[in-house]
């Protein structure tokens, strides 16, 4: 058996604390785990790490390597080059996973979280054994109450240890999901599935042939990154629309114990543990007389008094308010945010890396500033970037700095100018911490203006 994780995910629903760089799988949600962390620990509890293999993208898999490492080091993950949905990120590791073998795979969302893992991982080895049959087997947890934000499963008669699936039903409107709620025959789709390698390979080629028809093992370089060419031409489709929806040998076990999709605030607040009063209250908080909230620090106080029933998260540049049952959705208010601050969907003020962490402080026309400090014994790569030059000046600690061909040592106060298409680098190899102002200019800034030649941290 092997396990597919699909952490690519960019978690629009959980903004302002998840963001394009910093999505909600690498959010540390569980005290100090994320929910990466958390869904490969029950995925250990299942299978040894050398049967798990995790799907991410270019733009978080560092730090994606660094949190799994840190679960288990035998952990492997597949890099995507670009985002086109769960349907080319659960082919791409059966691609990889196809051997003579016919192994029986099981596909497991990253957002999501269970009160009994042990109840858990018994329904997944009976929806192992049942796909030995050929079929495609779906998880489904019966509705505690009327939810909108979920699809539905319609089962028919029983079927070994399970029902044969009907039908699915996408996210319906509240009348059709108390009536969903109300019957024996609806349950929630928890989104995880099990089949056989070949099962679902067949079931691609015959309903998205174009999707996979240039899929194979040369696609993946030695450290399980695909190359760009395999994916430019994708179409965006999840697994769910490109065959679940399409597929007859369909087959759904029942998961007996509480299920949560941990992908949207009323979610987040079902999963946190609650004060007296019902609140979940996360970072730097006071309340005074509030019940049934969601609130989030965090960094700054934030005071609450005489609310009921609200979402309140605060991070470094932006603050969402909102009606707790009310917020299922945000793509109206992602869409206009858009519109007027495309960053702030995009990245963090802080945005944490493998050498320390960076904090932008003022963008303009042309120009940003931002402090850069990087923990003891650790460097940046060696890079250049094509259209900006940087100027930094040394806050504290001393810096090694190499700029083409020259290497100098820089203490406090000192400064030194970056030009455009320069190939440099910053090191820290003191015992303390080295922060320095960094002031970018020219006529196009974003993180993604860099080119590396070295790094120790296979950015490369």
């Amino acid at each position: 058996m092997k396990i597919i994780i699909l952490a690519g995910g960019l978690g629009k629903r959980l903004w302002p604390i998840s963001r394009e760089i910093n999505p909600k799988s690498l959010l540390k949600v569980y005290k100090e785990k994320s929910i990466l962390q958390n869904v490969s620990e029950m995925a250990l509890e299942i299978t040894a790490a050398k049967n798990i293999i995790t799907v991410s993208n270019v733009k978080t898999i560092q730090e994606s390597k660094i949190q799994l490492s840190k679960t288990d080091k035998n952990l492997r993950i597949i890099s995507e080059p670009m985002q086109k949905n769960t349907a080319a990120a659960i082919a791409s590791a059966l691609t990889y996973i196809k051997s003579k073998r016919d192994e029986t795979v099981v596909i497991l969302p990253v957002d999501f979280t269970v009160k009994n893992k042990e109840i858990l991982k018994e329904a997944i080895e009976e929806m192992v054994k049942l796909a030995s049959t050929g079929n495609i087997i779906a998880l489904g947890v019966k509705p505690k109450y009327a939810e909108v934000g979920y699809g539905y499963i319609k089962t028919g008669k029983e079927f070994k240890s399970g029902k044969l699936i009907e039908k699915f039903i996408e996210k319906p409107d509240y009348e059709k999901a108390l009536e969903y709620s109300k019957s024996g025959d609806y349950y929630w789709n928890c989104g995880i599935y099990a089949a056989k390698v070949s099962v679902l390979l067949e079931a691609l080629e015959k309903n998205m042939p174009d999707l996979i028809k240039n899929f194979s093992k040369e696609m993946f370089d030695d450290k399980l990154r695909i190359n760009y060419k395999y994916y430019e031409n994708l179409e965006s489709v999840s697994i769910d629309y490109a065959i679940i929806e399409k597929v007859k040998n369909l087959v759904m076990v029942e998961l007996k114990t509480n299920w949560s999709d941990c992908g949207s605030w009323q979610a987040m607040y079902d999963c946190g543990e609650k004060d007296k009063n019902g609140n979940v209250i996360q970072g730097n908080v006071l309340v005074e007389n509030v019940k049934n909230s969601f609130v989030y620090s965090s960094k700054e106080l934030v005071c609450v008094s005489d609310v009921d029933n609200k979402l309140i998260v605060e991070t470094e540049d932006a603050l969402l308010v909102a009606d707790k049952s009310s917020i299922k959705e945000m793509n109206n208010l992602l869409s206009e945010i858009k519109k007027r601050n495309r960053k702030v969907l995009e990245t963090h003020k802080t945005v944490i890396k493998p050498w320390g962490y960076y904090t932008i402080l003022n963008i303009g026309e042309g120009w940003l500033t931002k402090i850069i400090s990087v923990s003891a014994g650790q460097r940046l790569s060696l890079q250049s970037h094509n259209y900006r030059s940087e100027h930094w000046v040394i806050l504290e600690g001393i810096a090694t700095v190499k700029t083409d061909e020259k290497e100098l040592k820089l203490h406090k106060g000192q400064s030194v100018d970056i030009p455009i298409k320069s190939k440099h680098a910053l090191a820290n190899d003191e015992q303390r911490e080295l922060k320095i102002l960094e002031v970018q200019k020219g006529e196009y800034i974003s993180e993604d203006d860099i080119i590396r030649y070295e790094d120790k941290y296979g950015r490369v």
